[in-house]
Parts: C-alpha cells; sequence; structure tokens
C-alpha cells in the first residue's frame, strides 16, 4: 500500500510544481508585454523626435 500512496503523492507534487511553473511563466510573459509595449512607446517618440528634427534641418537648409 506504500507504493500506490507514494506514486500519487509523487503525481500530486508533481501537478504542483507545472501549476507554480506556469504561474512563473505567465508573470514573465506578462512583464515581458510590458516591456515591449514600452519600448514601442520610445521608439514610436524618438522617431517623431527624429522626424521634427529632421524638418527642421531641411528648414535650416533651405535658407542657406
Amino acid at each position: 500500500m506504500f507504493w500506490p500512496m507514494f506514486a500519487v503523492a509523487v503525481g500530486f507534487l508533481g501537478l504542483l510544481v507545472l501549476g507554480v511553473l506556469a504561474v512563473r511563466v505567465f508573470v514573465e510573459a506578462e512583464r515581458l508585454g510590458r516591456q515591449v509595449t514600452e519600448s514601442a512607446r520610445r521608439i514610436s517618440r524618438a522617431a517623431e523626435d527624429l522626424e521634427s528634427a529632421a524638418a527642421g534641418a531641411a528648414r535650416s537648409a533651405e535658407a542657406l
């Protein structure tokens, strides 16, 4: 009777470990998603800044 109970206990612990790892993966995926969103926002802002700087440089070049 010991071995079947041991097998059930080990199976339960295995499922528990898989559950904990799944939660950790989910949390890290959420964090990665937030970082990607923030990076995309910063890249967009930098592109807008570059575009306005290029327009200013073009106006300065026309004035010469």
